[in-house]
């Protein structure tokens, strides 16, 4: 299953779901729904093999270590960048160029100049082991508890600290629609650096952004699963996301990478059935864009 514009490999990430723990038969049923990509975790370097060797292509798998690397602790940070360089090697032995990130710093409470600053140092010293691997860093914007590069500023600032090309993005639009960033003059931005793409979108709530706003939670009423008052997360096609428009610049800028459905949708997420039924519907819609 590949996309209509610019015919990139379509897949899911691997979630948390009972069905999903069973490696063989999540990759049975990833073949017999016409899937070609799968994301993984921080087990890439036990499992990649098997899921090569049964026909599919490995999108992404998650970095070892996460918060060590942005640890203000020298020695931690040291520790963090050893381990992610044994486990990348053994990864890019097996075939995994891409490797999914959000930075996440050990101590939010800390100020975000101090952490980026320490974020840094760690990826400058990683960088030499993913160049010499052929590898990347895939770094995902979710805006969480003191995360960094999140935003045009911090994706920005972090290439030009540490310009080794081996630097990137996992493109996730549903993000950037949240904070209220146009998902589209991003990527015209920073398409050079996207070398992983995720296919999750947000529905956004206009009259609950009047009722409630961003900055604070509902007195009252229930957020979104998934998401808060004003949005929340989509399979493709159910939010506001321009997939045609997303993959013509992709092509535009010569993108050589995959599309994986991540999902977190509350109309599909919490069982067998509906989980499958969100992926296979995302996936449906991408290959029509």
């Amino acid at each position: 299953m590949q996309t209509r514009t610019g015919g990139y490999p379509i897949g899911f990430r691997r979630g948390w779901s009972d069905w999903q723990k069973d490696l063989n038969t999540t990759i049975q049923w990833a073949i017999k729904n016409e899937l070609e990509v799968m994301d993984l975790g921080k087990d890439g370097d036990k499992i990649t093999q098997k899921v090569i060797d049964a026909g599919l292509r490995v999108g992404s798998v998650d970095l070892a270590e996460w918060q060590g690397m942005i640890s203000p602790k020298g020695e931690t940070r040291a520790m963090a960048v050893e381990r992610n360089a044994s486990y990348i090697e053994a990864c890019a032995a097996a075939g995994v160029n891409n490797f999914f990130i959000v930075m996440l710093p050990e101590r939010p409470d800390l100020p975000r100049a101090e952490n980026f600053d320490y974020m840094v140092e760690s990826f400058a010293m990683l960088a030499p082991t993913l160049e010499a691997n052929h590898a990347r860093i895939v770094i995902e914007g979710w805006p969480g508890p003191g995360a960094l590069c999140c935003t045009p500023e911090g994706y920005r600032a972090l290439f030009q600290r540490v310009p080794s090309p081996s630097m990137g993005i996992n493109y996730d639009p549903s993000h950037l629609i949240r904070m209220g960033i146009d998902p589209l003059r991003f990527l015209r931005e920073f398409a050079n650096r996207v070398y992983h793409v995720h296919g999750k979108d947000t529905e956004l709530f206009p009259e609950n952004a009047y009722e409630y706003g961003h900055e604070q939670p509902p007195t009252f009423a229930k957020p979104y699963a998934f998401g808060s008052m004003a949005w929340r997360y989509t399979i493709p096609g159910h939010g506001v996301t321009s997939w045609v428009e997303v993959f013509r610049i992709l092509k535009d800028h010569n993108y050589q990478g995959m599309v994986s459905v991540e999902l977190e949708d509350q109309n599909f997420n919490g069982t067998e059935t509906g989980e499958k039924l969100g992926i296979t519907l995302g996936a449906q819609f991408l290959k029509g864009c």
